[in-house]
């Protein structure tokens, strides 16, 4: 088993299950401690390439996932490795599409969909999820 994040570092959300994932601006420098070791990339380009293993998820920036199957696809194995992995969600800013991503991974969590953006927002950050669109879609995810 890897070492989690540590709880209350920059960036680090706590899921009501007890996984601990790290939402990131892909901007902003790498935070200081452990690195990764799975990470969902979502952008509207390809990312570049990391020392640990990525997944990219097209998805430009304000909008929605270019391909929702995958998307769904894709946040369900990033739940299901922080429960063993540090896993990382991050996009440009790391708030809209990040906060996007983290409501969803809160949804598979059992936080029921309309109440995950408003937990996302508390324990993550206050301007997760920027769009009319990527609320309704958190609100939409199963």
């Amino acid at each position: 088993m890897t070492t989690a994040w540590t709880a209350g570092a920059v960036g680090v959300m706590r899921l009501p299950s007890g996984r601990l994932v790290r939402g990131r601006g892909l901007r902003r420098p790498l935070p200081a401690g452990p690195l990764p070791t799975f990470a969902l990339y979502l952008l509207g380009h390809e990312p570049p390439s990391v020392a640990w293993e990525a997944r990219w998820l097209r998805w430009p920036d304000f909008w929605l996932p270019s391909d929702r199957t995958a998307a769904a696809d894709a946040l369900r194995e990033a739940w299901t490795r922080a429960g063993h992995e540090r896993v990382e969600v991050a996009c440009g800013g790391g708030f809209g599409r990040t906060g996007t991503a983290l409501a969803c991974l809160a949804v598979l969590d059992g936080v029921p969909s309309h109440e995950a953006v408003a937990y996302v927002r508390e324990h993550y950050a206050s301007r997760a999820v920027e769009t009319p669109w990527q609320r309704r879609f958190v609100s939409r995810f199963t």
